[in-house]
């Protein structure tokens, strides 16, 4: 809870780290935005009881005011003197603007609160200064809550979402900023900054949304695959949605699918992480009609995501991620790209899980041991029709279990990639290359399996000098397993994110493979009963 306590403290420095720094005269709440005189406020654990007895709606912020009350050696903190200070005036500007931050929170005692900050309002002589001041502290901590921390870790995990919340010294940096308060105005931003780049473009569909650009795509009826150099009104009206989407450059309203609208369409299914050609379905404009709204929505759930992310994580030297929904694999070195790649992931019965561990051994040309669910489930009735079955795919009985030995067929392929963990997954090769080809990649018993898994390995080598190229492909011989322990361990984060901004700045949208997007918005707006997720 004192942890807590003190991330109010540092979001207060999240709140003004900005190249300019706020004054009352950049808030827009008044005339000339002038300081409210008030006699200046006096706390004690007897007026903080009094206030959530009163003002019960509150309630559950009782325990993180008080302690917050107890580390200011309850001092006023929205005070300076008699006057509410820039604090108060920034926080009742960031409450108005939530809508920003891609989250709804439902505010109570918003018309007490706009009493305050109303210097006309005849009501504001009925609020006391310590209730002003105690007012504040628990929207400062409702704002907290939603804005910076997010959901409750055991909400993540109902969601099945166990990649850790993120850490940080509260103490320590809430001593820095005491010491040196220039600290505050430095421009550090302290979410992932995958949330900043959803934040810009969600402004960006708002806008469309609220400038009626997000027009419906006709299709003629019977509706028939459109190629290049077909004419159609849906040509027209597909053209007008890259256009809105940024997809094309300018929209010059042809009905003819010219060598422009190619290019339109090529990066629209590069970004939806569709099979990249020209053709243009009635999956596709289906996809396209899909109201705005959720796709704004899409965008807010994975804001939401991004606040359960370690900052921290994007300055490892190295790293693993694997992005669910849109199949891919990014070993990150140096803060570049070394290795991108396609995977194919567990099936909607057998779903990869969400979670993070830590890359310790590289197994070249492994053995499969077989898990027990597919002998019972599989293998037994193979067994039992075909007595010849092991031999045949090279399997054999080892200690009361069935493996698969090393070679160019073995399930695993040629190396697997270990990471210990609760659910026995782990990354791997596969002889099913042509599995790659495929848009939705969901065909295994869970595990991860990866188009480039040698130049992964080659790259995770490089810090290795003894291990050559031709030590490697011959370690990929399939001839003999030959396990490497790796000195350094390589993290590696198993997310779920349907909405991406790349590196250029490209939005991304992924199909809801497990159907995460609907539950997590079940679960933030419960009141909300018309979205449903991509490809639902």
């Amino acid at each position: 809870m004192k942890n807590f306590t003190f991330a109010v403290i540092l979001l207060l420095g999240f709140f003004l780290s900005s190249s300019t720094v706020f004054s009352k005269n950049d808030l827009p709440i008044s005339e000339a935005h002038k300081i409210i005189s008030v006699a200046a406020p006096e706390i004690t654990s007897a007026s903080i009881a009094a206030f959530f007895k009163k003002y019960s709606d509150l309630k559950a912020y009782q325990t993180d005011v008080t302690a917050l009350y107890k580390d200011k050696a309850y001092k006023p903190i929205w005070y300076a003197g008699n006057d509410i200070n820039e604090f108060g005036y920034l926080l009742y500007h960031k409450l108005n603007s939530t809508y920003e931050e891609g989250v709804q929170i439902d505010i109570p005692y918003k018309n007490k609160l706009d009493d305050v900050f109303d210097e006309e309002s005849v009501s504001k002589s009925k609020i006391s200064d310590s209730d002003t001041e105690l007012l504040l502290s628990s929207m400062y901590i409702l704002y907290a809550k939603h804005v910076y921390k997010g959901i409750d870790a055991d909400e993540q995990n109902k969601i099945q979402w166990y990649l850790p919340k993120k850490k940080l010294s509260y103490e320590s940096l809430l001593d820095s900023i005491v010491s040196n308060p220039d600290l505050l105005k430095e421009n550090k931003k302290i979410l992932f900054s995958q949330y900043y780049k959803l934040q810009e473009v969600l402004k960006k569909y708002r806008e469309i949304e609220k400038n009626n650009q997000w027009n419906v795509i006709h299709m003629d009826t019977p509706f028939q695959d459109l190629r290049p150099d077909a004419t159609s009104q849906t040509i027209a009206d597909v053209r007008q949605r890259l256009f809105v989407i940024g997809d094309l450059a300018k929209d010059s309203k042809s009905n003819f699918y010219d060598r422009e609208l190619m290019d339109g369409v090529m990066k629209y299914k590069i970004r939806h992480a569709l099979t990249p050609n020209y053709i243009i379905s009635k999956e596709h404009v289906d996809q396209m009609n899909e109201p705005i709204s959720d796709r704004i929505k899409t965008i807010m759930l994975n804001m939401e995501r991004c606040r359960w992310i370690p900052a921290s994580l994007e300055n490892q030297s190295e790293y693993v991620m694997v992005n669910i929904p849109s199949f891919m694999l990014y070993f990150v070195r140096d803060k570049n790209f070394d290795i991108v790649s396609k995977v194919f992931i567990g099936t909607p019965l057998t779903k990869t899980v969400i979670f993070s561990g830590q890359i310790d051994r590289i197994v070249f040309s492994p053995y499969w041991y077989v898990p027990t669910s597919i002998i019972q489930n599989e293998l037994k009735l193979k067994m039992a029709e075909d007595k010849n079955y092991l031999a045949d795919h090279n399997m054999e009985w080892n200690g009361g279990k069935v493996r698969q030995k090393p070679g160019p067929d073995n399930a695993l392929g040629l190396v697997k990639f270990m990471f210990p963990n609760p659910n026995d997954i782990y990354m791997h090769d596969t002889p099913s290359k042509s599995l790659f080809g495929f848009e939705k990649r969901i065909f295994s018993h869970g595990c991860i399996n990866v188009e480039k898994a040698k130049e992964l390995a080659v790259s995770m080598m490089k810090d290795y000098p003894d291990w050559t190229i031709d030590k490697i492909n011959a370690a990929m011989s399939g001839e003999k397993e030959t396990p490497f322990l790796l000195k350094k361990k390589i993290p590696i984060y198993i997310g779920y994110f349907t909405a991406w901004v790349t590196i250029d700045g490209n939005m991304n949208f992924y199909p809801d493979v497990y159907k995460r997007d609907t539950t997590l918005n079940e679960m933030l707006f419960p009141q909300d009963t018309a979205y449903k997720s991509d490809q639902e």
